[in-house]
């Protein structure tokens, strides 16, 4: 028997709220096969989070270089790979994959084996639209795995997030825009492939994509299709028709995306909707060898009050291996204002939109005219509206540290500040998309992720580097935006309020597209011809 067991930090969960267990894992199916996804730590520095804020000329001089990160990883990381097959040798699990690159190895074996490795007891449950399986309390290990360990992730199967879109109830009170409007409205420059040989990688954890669909929706668009390739993570599959809403937010994701860049590529990842299956699928994203995505669009996630500290983790370290590697990884901010749609008196953030290697999009209303934009407020109707405000996880990074970040609501403290940018929300002045052959209006702030996704596209297109890790850069280029001054994201009397500059409603405010392209091919120019 192994000795010397220690808790996993940060694999503490609760169990789920207000729900009975149906039955004992163990009991029940002990001889179920389960595959686990064991991360390994990342012993790298913070260097980027260390960056302040960037001119053109400054940003020129920065960009990560190519090496051979499975090579390297497979090196640096070999004791500590060594230590998870032993321990797999000894608990009676096998390993499936090893993945370097990922800091990734994936282990299998029956309940009762993995309730015996990992010190812990799972149980069945269903919440009235789905069976999963979970947990309570930690999860433990020999203290020399736990050295090398984490996050220990696919025991507990619970849903993780929502798709951050909303649904216009009255069409006939809705002004909606085909994708490509919303691109011209805010700018987005015409460059001569228009998003070609770029990829775009969405995060998909439910639902599906009808190929009849995309050619209706670019049809009325007057663009080719792009290219759309569905991935399968995890089990995850393209598959239209199970769950209408989550087939909407895919729609909304590709239709937008390609909108926006109907040059580039697309490649849409699916995976089960568990912290498991979202950080599966953002690791498999960036470390893509096939379609090297450069630019991420996530339109899921959840208050960071619903995440382990070891899923937390683990999905941040993955962002910031995209950061390194020079991918653009944008997040929805939420649609139900500064509490996140949690009822607890206190103002919350979503996750990743808040993570500090990753720009969080919030959400607008506008009214246009003769196809400009006219007036555009910050969106908060009937109870919906966008997220935003200051990280209870994440300290602040040094790119904000001139932005007059206030003060969280809850603690008066300073830290992370969500959104970094904002675009068109409101499902009143929503996105005209097409699910199911049937035409609609969907708004939420699901749209402006992908939406500048296809930007970052035209960019990387246009420059000579990609843009990857664009945060500080957007920091340094505050006169490419317009502030949003008008509105608020609170319920009752918590959350934020707009005005000049950074405000938790709308960051740093929308792009004005013409300049922020003409920022980003000035920084990819020969630091000594750059102009700051």
């Amino acid at each position: 028997m192994i000795a010397n067991y220690v808790e996993i930090p940060g694999s503490h969960r609760e169990p789920p709220k207000g729900l009975p267990a149906i039955a004992s894992a163990h009991a029940s199916t002990p001889g179920e096969p389960i595959e686990i996804s064991v991360y390994l730590k990342d012993r790298s520095a913070d260097d980027l989070l260390q960056q302040g804020p960037l001119s053109a000329s400054a940003a020129a001089a920065k960009n990560a270089p190519a090496y051979d990160v499975a090579g390297q990883r497979a090196a640096e990381y070999a004791n500590d790979f060594a230590k998870i097959a032993d321990f797999a040798n000894e608990t009676g699990l096998a390993i499936v994959r090893q993945d370097p690159a990922r800091r990734l190895v994936k282990l299998s074996g029956p309940i009762d084996k993995i309730e015996a490795a990992f010190r812990t007891k799972l149980h069945y449950y269903n919440d009235g639209q789905q069976g999963f399986r979970a947990r309570s309390g930690t999860l433990s290990a020999p203290a020399d795995v736990v050295d090398s360990v984490e996050a220990v992730l696919g025991l507990d199967t619970r849903p993780i997030a929502k798709a951050k879109l909303t649904h216009h109830l009255d069409p006939h009170a809705v002004v909606g825009h085909l994708p490509n409007e919303v691109a011209k409205l805010y700018g987005f420059p015409n460059t001569t492939g228009n998003g070609a040989g770029q990829c775009i990688a969405l995060i998909e954890l439910g639902g599906g994509f009808r190929d009849s669909d995309n050619q209706a929706a670019f049809r009325a668009m007057n663009l080719n299709t792009p290219r759309v390739m569905p991935i399968s993570v995890s089990g995850g599959q393209n598959q239209p028709g199970r769950d209408p809403n989550a087939d909407s937010e895919v729609a909304l994701d590709i239709q937008v995306a390609g909108g926006a860049a109907p040059g580039a590529s697309i490649a849409v990842y699916f995976a089960p909707n568990t912290v498991q299956g979202f950080v599966d699928a953002i690791t498999r994203a960036v470390h893509d060898q096939q379609n090297r995505p450069s630019i991420i669009s996530i339109s899921w996630g959840s208050a960071e009050l619903n995440w382990s500290g070891q899923g937390l983790a683990a999905m941040n370290t993955a962002f910031k291996d995209a950061a390194s590697l020079n991918i653009t990884v944008l997040a929805a901010a939420g649609d139900n204002l500064a509490t996140d749609g949690i009822g607890d008196g206190r103002a919350h953030t979503d996750f990743p939109a808040s993570s500090p290697f990753v720009i969080g999009c919030g959400g607008t209303v506008i009214d246009t005219s003769d196809g400009v934009i006219t007036s555009e407020k910050v969106w908060n109707r009937n109870g919906g509206g966008t997220g935003g405000g200051i990280s209870d996880v994440f300290a602040m990074p040094a790119y904000q540290a001139n932005a007059n970040i206030p003060e969280s609501v809850n603690d008066r403290k300073v830290r992370r500040g969500v959104p970094d940018i904002a675009g068109d929300a409101d499902p009143r002045s929503g996105f005209s998309v097409v699910v199911g052959g049937i035409g609609g209006t969907i708004g939420g702030t699901s749209a402006v992720a992908p939406l500048f996704a296809g930007f970052f596209a035209l960019i990387n297109e246009a420059c000579s580097k990609p843009a990857g890790f664009a945060l500080p850069l957007l920091y340094g280029s505050t006169a490419a935006f317009r502030s949003v001054v008008s509105g608020d994201n609170k319920v009752g009397n918590i959350g934020y309020t707009a005005g000049p500059g950074w405000n938790a409603c709308t960051g740093l405010g929308v792009p004005d597209g013409s300049r922020l392209f003409a920022v980003f091919k000035q920084a990819s120019a020969d630091p000594a011809s750059a102009v700051a």
